[in-house]
This record gives C-alpha cells, structure tokens and sequence, in this order.
C-alpha cells in the first residue's frame, strides 16, 4: 500500500530533476516543502523565515511549476523588490530557474537600459523582476500597452514584504497592486516573502489589500513552530564599549584578521569615516550606502564577495538579501533601529557549514551602549516589532487620483474609486482629497470625466511624470563626479560652507578636492587627494525615534537588567557608570519628574519613546513646557509645576489624549501634501508623531517628584 504523494511530487517534474541533478540538493527545506501545497491551489501567501532561508525557491519553484503545468503565457509572474540591487542580485538565479523549463526572467527598473526595455515589450518574459516605482511607471508610460503586456499576469512575489509594509512605499504598493487587477480582470495570487516579524497573520492580511477574507489565505513558518527560537549561543554575541569611531576603527584592524567582516553602521558619514580610518590602518575596506553612485556600490560588493581578509562597511544598504559571499562577522556600531532590523543583520552570518550566526556590538558613547543593551534585552527574550503600516496615507491617495488619471488619460468622476476595490485609503475617505486636486487644478473636470490638470503638470510633469510614481521627496544632492566617473552624491552644504583652504569632500572612502561646481546642475568636478575630506549629509534635523518598547527596556536595563550576551569589560565598566549616572531618573515603581540639578528644567523621565513623549507634551498643555523637544526619555514640565496641579492634568488627560503639534516644515518631507488640504496634511503627519497607547501606558504609571541639589 503506497502512502501518500509528497509535497515534492506535485512540482514539474522538470524541475524535481534539476533540484536533484543541478542544484545537488538531496532534499527540500522545511519552508519550501510546506509553500509548495498553498501556492499551487492559488493562495495568497506569506512566507516566513530567518535571512538565508531559501524563501526565494520556495516561492518560484512552485509558481514555475503552476506556469508549465497551466500553459501560462507572456509575464505571468512578477517578482518585486525594494532595491534595484537585491533584484540585480538575483536575477541570475531566476534566470536559471526559468531556463530549466523552457522559460525566461527579466529586469525592468530605472537603470535598465532604454534598448533593453523595448525587447522586453516586444519578447514578454515569463517572469519580470521590477520595483512598485517601476511598476506604476509602466502603468502611466505612453510607451508602454500596459493591457497588453500584463494581460497574462496570474502571480506576484513580494521579497522584503516586511519592509514595504512599515512605510508609506508599502501602500504605493498595494494601491498599484489593486489597479493591475482592474487591468487584468481578474484576481491576482499574492505571495510574499518576509523575515522574522511580530505579527505575520496581519501582514498577510496587509498584503492581499481589498481580497482579505475574500480570498485562501496561509502563513507558511516551519521555524516558528520550534519550541524555542534557536538563539546564538551566549558568546556569539557580545557588547563591547569603544567610545569613539577612531577606536572602532583600532578594534575591527586588531580582531579577526583574515577574516570577511561586514560593518553596520547607521549613518552615511560614519560609513565613510570609519571606512577612511580603516584604510590609513592598511585594511582592505568597501563601503556601501545610498548616496554612492550604483557603479562605486557594485564594484565594491563584488570585491567585498570576492575577497576574503577584508571589511565591507555599510548603512542598511545590505541589510536586505543581497549576496556578499560567505561572512565571518558581522560587526554593529552603537545599534540598529529595531530588533527586527539585529535579525536581518544576525542573519548575514552562519551560512557556511559549521559557521555560527555572530554579532559584536561596538558602542561610541553612553547612548549607544543603552540602546544596544535595550535591542538585545528585548531579542533575548524572542520579542520582534509588530509591522504597522503608517496610519491615513491621505498624500499617497492624492499621488494614486493623479497616476490612475495619467494611466487612463480620462477617469468617470463616480468611477475613480472602483480602480481601488474597496481598499480602505483610496475609498470614500479620498472624497475630500479628489474635490480638493479639482478645486486646486490639479485634475480638470468635464462632462463627468476626470484628467489631469495644468497645476499637476507645472508640478510634476517633469520628464513625462516620472516624478509622480516616487513616493518619496529625494533630498537635493549634488553629483560628484572624477573626471567623467560619478562617485556618488554630497549635500550642497558641504559645497556652502565658509573655510579657510580648499574645498575637500570624503566619499567611498576617500578625499576628494572640489576644483569646480556647476550651480546650474548641481554637480561639483573633484581630484582625487590624500586626506582631509570631510562627509555630511542632510537629516540631522529629522528625529530618529526609539519604540515604546525599546525605551521601556533601556529602562530596565539602568535598573539593573543585563542582556544575557557577553558584556566586555569595558562594556561593564561603562554600564555600571551609566547606571550610576541614571540613578535619580528611574525607579522600580513608576515614573519620575524631576526638578532642579544642573539647570531649572523639570523633566518628567518616563522612558516611553519620542511619539509617547510628543502624545503626552500635546496632550498635558497645562502642565507642560510650551516650548517643547522631547527625547525618548523624558519631555519637560513647567518649571513652577505643583503636585497638585499635576495630579489634576493627569487625571483629566486620561481619556483625552492628544496628537502632536506638526511643525509646517515638516509637511516639506511628506511628498504629495501641497496636493492636500493643507488641514488633511497636518492631520496626516499628526498621527504619525504619535503614540496613543504608549501615551497611555504612561498615564496610567504612579509618577513621583524627586529634588535634586546641585
């Protein structure tokens, strides 16, 4: 009596042959033996595992399966990413894949050549790795019979869901999604590939937009099902206090020699200096990040994978998939962001037989040590942040009228909203946003048709629109070029600044002196010298803010919690200081407001985040500094405050709370808000500043004053 088929037996054949015979691999992993049942009865589906877990086959292989079993035609699967690099990274494995049944995969994205472009619209591949910019910018295009082209469409492959769905490119994503099934006519099966995140069943929900609940469903997570999370051991992860970048740079040349070293860091200019420093110690070092030119990152990336004694420094540019060859160590200066962000870099190490995942934290200063001790407190513990996509995206609807009516040229006033199908952003709620792009110029109205007006066209018609399918406002770089090379980009406030001498700039990790600047199109022509550069870019002004969570922590690590990690000496030594230092702004029982010390604020230390802290100054006015910049920790009160006036404003703030004040400068980085009322812009931007329940949690916290001399 046979038992029976396994999952293995309904792949093509074909490709049960290659896995065998090509790839050498004598069976499947977990996650792609249990994807391939769900995706080939058409579910939606997110795929969940660690980084390096082979989530890519397990979702190509069965839909290349469905495509020869099923006779799909033309480009009936598109793979979407969030970086053009990680889709360059890849297409050589799809390329493959699809060869072994007869089959092709191609890439389409702002650097793709024009010549290219035109064969893929005339020869459609079967499978089209794109970007959601890419993507819209198909949809709008003149050159491009969108109906015709995605008229086979059956499947789309979401990598990195988890980061599209925590930002605003996420609902770009889903609301282009949702008018490529009015295209096609039809229901298109929606698989996304995710890292380890703290709520995948909502992001799964995320992901099938206007489908959800209308459509089979399933998180495919073969990890999560093991008793315990398979942590690293103890001394694979240590936390070590540097107090500068120049000692980084002394620790990562001492350690590990002969070792493959990637370095995190969190900022462009800490990439270059620490790569600059690196450097002058004789290290062989590659940078990455966004503002160097795509053939200065390629060129460094494929040296970094081909090297072995070396040391990649990078911000979060290789943080996703892309593939650098085998790691030793991975390094971080001070912290990531997230936890979820630790796992995705964790993950970069241990892929080689009899490898460990690794990490080695290097903490510049007392705020760095904090965060880093707080990130592995709450990782220990097998806490992820839950991924929220941003509240009322009202700018991104405004952006979805004005490309739907590019696409179609001429869009039934009462018909708009059907392109959405019922996705909640772009619904009944856009009403006001559509009256006001009318009442604006932005879309001309005429015998019940909507189009697109003078004021979108003196706004974002530049270079046929392109403009319009960034979700994003780029800061205004100027290009950097060596002779006729482009290194990368610099902010103009480098090119502005008065100094004595000439004009030297650091980028990818090497000085440069400025001999000439063409104003009129933001370039600066440079020589290549030997030291003295200087790094900078724009952001400074922009707060980069802790969760409720990773505060709360940080709390309880100054009372007393260690992360179960290796803690160097130095690292004791600066914690135990730090926790000295802390001694009067935390307590086991509740909050603490504080008056007197080294100035006459009074500051109330609640440890709960910049958005709890921004919620609590809008929403205590009475008690409340007016003239306000909250911190992750605290935020300040009046300096002639009672008890007894505050006791009365915490208890009347309980059930009223308040959203932030939003600063018109602001609204600046939120791109399609002059296209909103300005009223709907603030309150976009509002909501986003705040933290309604970690406001509240703190509320409900006892609080306690505390004098301090001087």
């Amino acid at each position: 009596m046979t038992g029976a088929p396994e999952p293995l037996d309904h792949l093509h054949p074909g490709l049960i042959h290659h896995i065998v015979n090509s790839l050498g691999w004598p069976a499947l992993r977990p996650l792609q033996e249990e994807a391939i049942t769900p995706l080939l009865d058409g579910s939606d589906a997110v795929l969940l595992a660690p980084t390096a877990g082979g989530k890519t086959e397990a979702a190509t292989f069965p839909l290349l399966s469905k495509m020869a079993q099923e006779g799909w035609t033309g480009t009936s699967v598109l793979y979407v990413c969030p970086l053009k690099a990680l889709l360059n990274n890849l297409l050589p494995r799809l390329e493959t894949y699809t060869a072994w049944l007869g089959r092709t995969a191609a890439l389409w994205h702002g650097d793709v050549p024009h010549t290219r472009r035109k064969r893929i619209l005339r020869e459609r591949p079967d499978i089209l790795l794109t970007t959601p910019e890419s993507l819209e910018a198909m949809l709008v295009s003149v050159n491009v019979d969108h109906r015709a082209f995605f008229s086979g469409l059956q499947a789309i492959v979401v990598d990195e869901v988890h980061a599209f769905a925590g930002d605003d490119r996420g609902w770009h994503l889903l609301a282009v999604l949702e008018r490529l099934e009015r295209v096609v006519e039809r229901p298109v099966q929606r698989v996304g590939l995710s890292a380890t995140v703290g709520n995948p069943e909502q992001l799964l929900n995320w992901l099938q937009g206007s489908g959800a609940g209308k459509r089979a469903a399933q998180v495919v997570a073969p990890h999560l099902r093991e008793e315990s999370p398979a942590l690293p051991p103890p001394g694979d992860i240590q936390l070590d206090f540097v107090g500068s970048l120049a000692n980084a740079a002394t620790v990562i040349a001492s350690l590990h020699r002969g070792e493959k070293r990637l370095v995190f860091c969190e900022a462009r200019r800490q990439v270059e200096e620490l790569g600059a420093a690196l450097r002058a110690k004789g290290v062989t070092t590659f940078l990455s990040h966004a503002s160097l030119s795509v053939d200065e990152r390629r060129k460094a990336e494929e040296a970094f994978a081909e090297a072995r004694d070396c040391v990649i420094v990078s911000t979060s540019t290789l943080e996703l998939g892309i593939d650098v060859g085998d790691l030793d160590r991975v390094i971080q200066v001070d912290a990531p962001g997230t936890v979820a962000s630790f796992l995705q870099r964790l993950g970069r190490t241990g892929r080689r037989p009899g490898s460990a995942r690794n990490c080695l934290f290097l903490a510049l200063d007392e705020s760095g040590l904090l965060s880093a001790s707080a990130l592995l407190l709450l990782w220990s513990r097998g806490w992820v942040e839950p991924v929220v996509a941003p509240p009322e995206p009202r700018h991104i609807a405004a952006q979805q009228i004005l490309a739907l009516c590019l696409q179609e040229h001429r869009v039934g006033d009462q018909l708009w909203k059907e392109w959405w199908g019922g996705l909640g952003p772009f619904g009944p709620s856009a009403e006001p946003i559509l009256r006001h792009l009318v009442q604006e110029g932005y879309l001309d109205q005429d015998g019940g048709m909507l189009f697109i007006g003078p004021e979108a066209e003196r706004r974002f018609g530049y270079r046929h629109f392109m403009d319009i399918t960034a979700v994003f406002t780029a800061a205004p770089e100027f290009t950097v070029l060596a002779g006729r090379s482009e290194i990368g980009t610099t902010d103009p406030a480098l090119l502005t600044d008065e100094i004595a001498g000439p004009r030297r700039l650091l980028l990818a990790g090497r000085s440069w002196q400025v001999t000439h600047i063409d104003w009129s199109r933001r370039r600066c022509f440079v020589d290549p010298v030997d030291s003295g550069g200087r790094a900078r870019w724009g952001g400074a002004g922009l707060v980069r803010a802790a969760s409720y969570e990773l505060a709360r922590a940080a709390r309880e690590v100054l009372l007393g919690a260690d992360p179960p990690v290796v803690l160097t000496r130095r690292a004791q030594t600066a914690l135990a200081e730090a926790r000295d230092h802390s001694a009067e702004v935390v307590h086991t029982d509740g909050t603490v407001i504080v008056r007197g010390g080294r100035d006459t604020n009074v500051r109330w230390w609640t440890w709960a985040g910049y958005r709890a802290n921004a919620t609590l100054a809008a929403t205590l006015t009475t008690v409340a500094d007016p003239l306000q910049r909250p911190t992750d920790a605290y935020l300040r009160l009046r300096e002639d405050v009672t008890v007894a006036e505050w006791s009365k404003a915490v208890t009347e703030a309980t059930n009223q709370l308040c959203l932030p004040a939003v600063d018109a400068r602001a609204l600046n980085g939120l791109k399609f808000s002059a296209a909103l009322p300005p009223r709907l812009a603030e309150a976009t931007l509002a909501v986003r500043l705040a933290d309604l329940y970690g406001a509240a949690a703190i509320l409900r916290e006892p609080s306690r004053f505390t004098e301090m001399g001087y």
